[in-house]
């Protein structure tokens, strides 16, 4: 089977959430006998932080303007058996032209960002990787949140069948690692820096550190601004590859997950970050949304916060209690969240999508 994507990145993780989710989907796929083609502009940002330049088997194009790109893009379209747009891809829209006329292919949007995306419409940052027909021409719409937002893609942008395909972790990458002492914590965080996560980030490790000044945090990340609110127990580890990651978790007593604002709001949206710190054995202390206890048990599996009294009495805890807890949370993500999971499941909605669209086809 071929299937080829018109996406964000997977050639960087640098500032972004989708490449790591790529990069498993697509080893999990392989071993199913697909072969992916993925269409990713070569923007300077994500150049100067490549960590990846082949997918195996299949092929990734980096071309720098849509026009050179479009024959190619023409032809694997053409040569597909699905076909995927996603959210934050640059140039979807002229992408969703492209598929809305493609043959056999089976079309498909995958929306990694449902929550921002549905927040934004009518509004002056209505989504750019969303034209004016919504998804009506796509066969299937895939959205990384689950429960009222698989309503919303219906009724707000017109999406004929929608479902969710959540986040999940390749714990081929993600395992334990091996601690460092220039990641060694209480507490560490690790994200790029977003303003609707701040609060939470203020909340559940700023605060803590200041009024536990004895007591070592570390934050790793990108795009964190100047005036960020540092005490001078919180250290910075900029950027770290995907490859440091067991590592960095390895290195802290716990780990912090603070979920995006509109994501959190929706709820059903568990990040692929949460599931990768709970692969390395993490234990993980979460902010709490709708949802959360579908994917983890809040209390035993993870630790759910609502307050900075929280996070303090999470790092009173012993280290066996909370070694306990993690061992915990990657026994729950090996069984249900990983990316080979996420693959199978992708298959059948795959297949009930395809025998749908070929029944509205026959009575056309």
């Amino acid at each position: 089977m071929r299937l080829t994507i018109f996406g964000l990145s997977v050639s960087s993780s640098w500032g972004n959430g989708h490449a790591t989710l790529w990069r498993g989907l697509i080893r999990a796929l392989a071993a199913r006998g697909w072969s992916v083609t993925f269409f990713e502009r070569d923007v300077p940002y994500y150049a100067t932080t490549r960590d990846l330049y082949e997918i195996e088997p299949g092929e990734l194009v980096l071309y720098e303007n849509w026009t050179e790109v479009r024959r190619q893009a023409r032809q694997a379209v053409d040569e597909a058996d699905v076909v995927m747009v996603t959210s934050y891809c640059p140039d979807a829209i002229a992408a969703t032209d492209l598929v809305a006329d493609a043959g056999k292919a089976l079309k498909v949007f995958y929306d990694l960002d449902t929550p921002v995306t549905l927040s934004r419409l009518g509004t002056e940052e209505h989504p750019a990787y969303i034209g004016e027909r919504g998804l009506r021409d796509f066969d299937l719409v895939l959205s990384y949140t689950g429960g009222i937002a698989l309503d919303r893609l219906r009724s707000d942008l017109g999406a004929r069948h929608a479902a969710p395909l959540y986040g999940h972790v390749d714990p081929q990458i993600y395992e334990a690692g091996e601690p460092n002492s220039a990641f060694a914590a209480d507490l560490s965080y690790l994200g790029t820096y977003a303003t609707d996560r701040q609060e939470g980030v203020e909340r559940f490790l700023v605060r803590p550190a200041a009024l536990q000044p004895n007591r070592r945090f570390v934050i790793g990340g990108a795009q964190y601004p100047q005036d960020f609110p540092w005490t001078p127990n919180i250290y910075f580890v900029r950027h770290l590859p995907p490859a440091d990651h067991p590592s960095f978790y390895a290195s802290s007593r716990a780990t912090l997950n603070v979920t995006r604002g509109a994501m959190a709001a929706m709820g059903w949206c568990p990040s692929g970050r949460l599931f990768e710190a709970a692969s390395c054995g993490a234990t993980i202390l979460t902010d709490v949304w709708d949802g959360l206890d579908e994917f983890f048990e809040p209390g035993s599996e993870v630790l759910p916060l609502s307050s900075t009294e929280h996070a303090l009495a999470a790092l009173e805890m012993d280290d066996a209690e909370l070694r306990r807890i993690g061992r915990l949370a990657r026994e729950r993500t090996l069984a249900q969240h990983t990316s080979a999971i996420r693959a199978a499941q992708l298959e059948r909605m795959l297949e009930e999508a395809h025998s749908s669209h070929w029944e509205q086809r026959e009575t056309v």
